[in-house]
């Protein structure tokens, strides 16, 4: 186990200092370009001073271009120091941390919707927040604290004797989302957090979306237990509730064993389909090479015991050298929201460091980065999730592993999502506002160069990572990209779409609100606003307004559309004005509206011409009407009508003529632009 330990305790250090190494690199790039800029403006100071018969101005402007020039580097360099200072900062950081000064572990609940995610998490906490989730789907990342005696109370089930020990000071859970289309919102919860818990109904297998968190944990190299919920359905179950899971199991009937085995190992097999080996979480040799199956109930509470002890027992046991405690803040912003009292507020997950009133801070808002000051550290009472509205406790200081709200002066644009970086006495603030912005400008790069799509409006970087990722697949592009409420100025962007695509003047807007201004004036100018607290309704509109206006053109154009067609004539029953004839479809298919015409030689000049008949207007077999006639077919009685002049079967026409539809070049492009599938 020591040298498990150890390989494991090098392997976070590997990831550190890659990941310590890689920021080096985006300094350095970020440099090299600004070199490039100061190079550019020495060369135009060079050039002046070359001509020394020049006027005395261009000399002072030159000077000045010098000055200016001086002043850039100045700043380059100084930035530089400071992002080198940080680094050591950073790597001292690193060496001073020991092993017996852990911080609590990051934990999050993934897996596909309705498996029981946030049933669970009550069960843990004995509280209920699914009441008041949107269409039961949790769509914010909210965070409990477990302080270590809550863990000690809940899992003594199943550790009567108290052999185990607990070295954690306590656990924090992120109630992460589990649906598809939020792998960014998870993305920013799998990348904080320690340890995953996979929930797995036991009754359904894998899912889609329990398959997108696993391949999120093993893209992150995120340790995860799987618990394999809805025991309590087992056919014939006798419930004891929160009992641990081996004593439960023991009182059940052969029959109920036998259904719990058989699931098990079909369970078993669709993880090693996934190239994950599994085995019930009590006959687990290895931990490292084998994930743990946790059978469990988040009604009865069955397991829920042996869960908790398993996710400390795991963190502590592999992953001591990510918990060991960090002087250095890390922390990410969660959500922003108004709180009375407190005016504009941000809910943070300090995952290492300590943050104190009055610290400097810097994150990404709308306008740009915002630079504050702390006013106050909220946390909330013990034993409760963040969201809940209940009383806050103040703070002159927080150690990490916590959920903190903070108050602090012009955090209205904060940006929920983004990194919260801590000034330090030794730190530029300069250079830190550019680490934070460049989280922004990733995402801002990633519309359509032609300028051509929808606008897209979210509420936090993690949503409209997650909205992006979604368009992207779904293959519609995107022009505008946008955080926060929807103001006129928004609106406007994207009416710049009405004269370039008017198809495209729509904003899908994933929960956000929309000023009354705004709406009034998308109405007037005639563009749709979609909004939605789920990413899939948004998706639904956006397809359904797109159908729509598909077949509205394809109304439009329904006299244009000619489908090619060559009838035979069989018996004439009415020569002309209306002309009605029988007929075979030898090639293509006869519709409703569809120009009449044959094609015959001039006897003298042997020239081709065409005899226009005019338009089918009905199109009847056995005495019913029918819309289309197709090759092959039995025959149809056609109805053929012309304003004025129709040719005349006998004179103008002979019995035997082919007959053809008449196709023009704008009947082709309205086929194929809107009835390629037919």
């Amino acid at each position: 186990a020591k040298a498990e330990k150890a390989a494991a305790d090098s392997d976070v250090d590997d990831d550190w200092e890659a990941a310590a190494a890689s920021d080096g690199d985006v300094k350095d790039s970020w440099d090299a370009d600004t070199e490039d800029e100061a190079e550019k403006a020495n060369g135009k100071a060079d050039s002046g001073s070359k001509d020394e018969e020049e006027a005395e101005e261009s000399e002072d402007e030159s000077e000045e271009d010098e000055a200016a020039t001086a002043a850039q580097q100045a700043e380059i360099q100084r930035k530089r120091e400071a992002a080198e200072r940080r680094e050591k900062a950073h790597q001292a950081a690193l060496a001073a941390r020991s092993k017996d000064n852990l911080r609590s572990p990051i934990c999050c609940i993934l897996g596909h919707v309705d498996t029981g995610k946030t049933k669970l998490l009550d069960k843990i906490r004995q509280t209920n927040v699914q009441e008041g989730e949107a269409g039961g789907i949790t769509q914010q990342i909210g965070a409990t604290y477990f302080p270590v005696e809550a863990i000690r109370q809940k899992t003594a089930v199943v550790n009567p004797d108290g052999k185990f020990e607990f070295k954690v000071p306590g656990l924090l859970v992120i109630d992460t989302p589990g649906h598809e289309s939020f792998s960014n919102l998870r993305s920013r919860g799998s990348s904080l957090c320690n340890i995953a818990i996979l929930v797995v109904d036991i009754m359904h297998g894998l899912e889609p979306q329990t398959l997108e968190s696993m391949r999120m944990l093993r893209e992150r190299k995120t340790p995860f237990i799987v618990a394999l919920n809805k025991i309590d359905r087992l056919y014939g179950w006798k419930k004891v509730d929160n009992n641990g899971f081996q004593d439960s199991l023991a009182l059940q009937s052969k029959a109920v064993r036998n259904e719990f085995e058989t699931r098990l190992e079909k369970t078993k097999i669709a993880f090693a389909e996934q190239g994950f080996n599994s085995e019930l979480f009590y006959q687990n040799k290895s931990m490292s090479k084998y994930v743990s199956l946790v059978p469990t109930s988040a009604h009865t509470g069955e397991g829920v015991p042996d869960m908790l002890k398993l996710i400390v027992q795991l963190t502590q046991e592999r992953m001591v050298g990510s918990l060991m405690y960090l002087s250095e803040v890390q922390a990410t912003v969660l959500e922003v929201k108004a709180i009375e009292g407190f005016g504009m507020t941000i809910d943070v997950v300090l995952s290492n460091g300590i943050l104190r009133e009055g610290d400097r801070i810097v994150l990404c808002g709308t306008e740009g980065a915002i630079k504050t000051n702390i006013r106050a550290l909220l946390t909330p009472a013990p034993l409760r999730e963040l969201r809940l509205k209940s009383a806050y406790v103040h703070n002159k200081e927080v150690k990490a592993a916590l959920g903190v709200k903070i108050s602090a002066p012009g955090l209205e644009g904060a940006i929920a999502g983004s990194r919260l970086m801590v000034v330090g006495p030794d730190d530029d603030e300069d250079d830190i506002e550019d680490e934070v912005e460049s989280d922004l400008a990733v995402l801002f790069n990633r519309v359509e160069k032609s300028g051509r799509g929808v606008s897209v409006q979210a509420s936090t970087l993690g949503s409209l990572e997650a909205l992006l990722d979604f368009l992207k697949d779904c293959k519609i592009p995107v022009a505008n990209v946008g955080i926060g409420p929807v103001y006129k100025r928004d609106v406007m962007q994207c009416g710049i779409m009405l004269e370039k695509a008017p198809d495209y003047a729509i904003m899908l807007c994933f929960d956000v609100k929309v000023d009354k201004e705004a709406q009034a004036y998308a109405e007037d100018q005639g563009i749709k606003i979609f909004t939605a607290d789920i990413i899939y309704h948004l998706f639904d509109a956006f397809t359904k307004h797109m159908d729509e206006q598909l077949e509205k053109k394809k109304e439009e154009s329904k006299m244009l559309a000619v489908f090619p067609c060559v009838l035979k004539p069989v018996k004439v029953f009415n020569k002309n004005d209306p002309i009605i004839i029988g007929v075979d479809v030898t090639e293509g298919q006869l519709r409703i509206n569809a120009p009449i015409a044959a094609v015959r030689s001039n006897p003298t000049t042997g020239a081709k011409e065409i005899i226009k008949l005019g338009r089918v207007t009905s199109i009847e077999r056995e005495h019913k009407q029918i819309p289309v006639c197709k090759r092959k077919e039995p025959s149809v009685a056609v109805k053929i009508e012309m304003g004025s002049s129709q040719p005349m079967y006998g004179r103008h026409l002979e019995e035997e003529e082919t007959l053809y539809s008449l196709i023009s070049r704008a009947s082709i492009d309205t086929l194929k632009e809107f009835y390629r599938k037919e």
